[in-house]
């Protein structure tokens, strides 16, 4: 069963290539979604997929890209919708 993962990431993760590499890994882990920045500084990411790869992914956020600080991370679990057929950027 699919799942949908609701994950917002603040610290210094604008400008350090997490969308980039939050898509490469979502990619890697056959998970689909968007990841977009937010006017607060802040990224905001929606993925959907099998629990376990979102549970990687939630994971890999906790420390993002090399360059990146994470400093804190909101997460929130729900059904899948099926409405995204690949990850992108936003």
């Amino acid at each position: 069963m699919k799942k949908r993962l609701h994950i917002i990431v603040s610290g210094r993760v604008q400008g350090v290539w997490f969308r980039a590499s939050t898509r490469s890994q979502a990619q890697s882990l056959d998970l689909v979604g968007e990841v977009w920045n937010r006017l607060d500084g802040r990224v905001e990411i929606v993925a959907e997929g099998p629990e376990a790869g979102l549970q990687q992914l939630l994971i890999w956020c906790n420390a993002g890209p090399s360059g990146a600080r994470v400093d804190g991370l909101e997460s929130s679990w729900s059904s899948a919708t099926g409405e995204f057929d690949e990850f992108r950027i936003g």
